[in-house]
């Protein structure tokens, strides 16, 4: 079975087939800031789960190198996943959960400065506040991109700005909640050549605004937490 998505519509509507139930959760020490930093200052042999979702209807775009940055907020409960929103009128990724991040522009040979850039002119974080502890295998999305994820601890206080033209909003996620297999959801779809699967992470918590709303985290984005719960676990 592929475990590689194509474009879909709708993914809520995709039916879900399980849970990784039987996969342990990691939480509390095992996700402070100083054991994040030791581990990937003396990462472990491992493999990345999702290499990526190649393959699909726009496989034959040519390859654009990109970067993501996976910012965990420093809170005195826990680590929190920064994540944004995409507008609805992109062309690519309209509406969908994502790390702020996108393609490398001229001159950047370094991943961690286009992530560092994009995150500014999305979300306006500034750069005194990330502190880069490593980054994860690159992943190379439906629309073919090759995503290098850029991890980093975001410290407080800090203001976002957000990019109206390309961001809805910006949110957090514990992320004990997205380091536990039991909320990632199994989705299963048939395309006229094979099965295929991707998984998914819904959230539901407080938005930027304060109320509570539902956010389906999936795709590329769950497939890169995925990545990252692996590298943990190893």
């Amino acid at each position: 079975m592929s475990r590689r998505p194509t474009l879909i519509r709708d993914p809520r509507a995709v039916p879900v087939a399980g849970a990784d139930l039987h996969l342990p959760a990691l939480a509390g020490e095992r996700l402070t800031p100083a054991r994040l930093k030791a581990r990937f200052a003396s990462p472990p042999v491992w493999q990345p789960e999702f290499r990526g979702d190649g393959g699909g209807p726009l496989s034959d775009r040519a390859p654009a190198a990109a970067a993501v940055l996976v910012a965990l907020v420093v809170h005195e409960d826990g680590l929190r996943v920064l994540l944004t929103r995409r507008t609805d009128h992109l062309r690519d990724h309209a509406g969908q959960i994502s790390f702020p991040g996108g393609r490398v522009d001229p001159g950047e040979v370094d991943p961690v400065v286009t992530a560092l850039r994009e995150a500014r002119e999305e979300i306006g974080l500034d750069d005194r506040h990330i502190e880069v502890i490593g980054a994860l295998p690159a992943y190379t999305t439906v629309t073919s991109y090759v995503v290098t994820p850029v991890v980093a601890l975001v410290h407080r206080p800090f203001e976002l700005q957000i990019d109206g033209g390309e961001v809805a909003e910006a949110f957090e996620v514990p992320l004990e909640f997205l380091m536990t297999p039991a909320h990632h959801q199994i989705h299963l779809f048939d395309t006229p050549t094979e099965r295929r699967q991707f998984l998914s992470m819904p959230w539901r918590g407080p938005s930027a605004e304060g109320d509570e709303r539902e956010y389906f985290i999936w795709g590329a984005t769950a497939a890169m937490l995925r990545n990252l719960y692996r590298f943990l676990s190893a």
